[in-house]
């Protein structure tokens, strides 16, 4: 069976008509309006690959890998009825998914990052469906991702 994690994906976005038009004759699946289109590997072969990055940042200057902006954001959405008290098991697990919503809608939302779910407690009880909020959940403030997090939200505002 073929596992996301294992693999890599880009998601594109047509500038024009003609890109819209070739994303459906190459048989990419697309969104509804056929502006937005997804290539998947279902494998990534760092040892060949790293190569590449390594000398292009270093030779070149190029970054590899690097956001210009910070424009999605992957936020947990309850699987089901949560209960205040309840520990949530992070990303793959039985309580929180993933959902993707526009960077500047999360931040001003407070949305809780998926990456942040692993090991956290609830607050306040949330219905399934419901995306969850920062403040619905005990961060711990020593967590590193979560200062990372912090650091990015003042560095690359959505």
């Amino acid at each position: 069976s073929r596992d996301l994690r294992w693999g890599v994906y880009v998601v594109l976005k047509a500038p024009n008509d003609y890109s819209a038009k070739c994303f459906r004759q190459y048989g990419l699946p697309t969104d509804d309006t056929g502006q937005y289109a997804a290539m998947y590997k279902p494998y990534h072969l760092i040892g060949m690959e790293l190569g590449i990055s390594v000398l292009s940042a270093t030779l070149r200057r190029e970054p590899t890998g690097q956001a210009r902006a910070w424009r999605g954001d992957a936020v947990a959405v309850a699987k089901r009825d949560l209960v205040a008290g309840e520990m949530l098991d992070g990303e793959g697990g039985y309580t929180v998914w993933g959902r993707l919503m526009p960077a500047h809608v999360s931040q001003a939302m407070g949305a809780l990052p998926i990456g942040l779910t692993g090991g956290v407690r609830l607050k306040n009880a949330i219905a399934k469906g419901q995306v969850l909020r920062q403040a619905d959940v005990e961060l711990d403030a020593d967590n590193p991702a979560l200062a990372l997090r912090r650091e990015m939200e003042v560095l690359m505002p959505g």
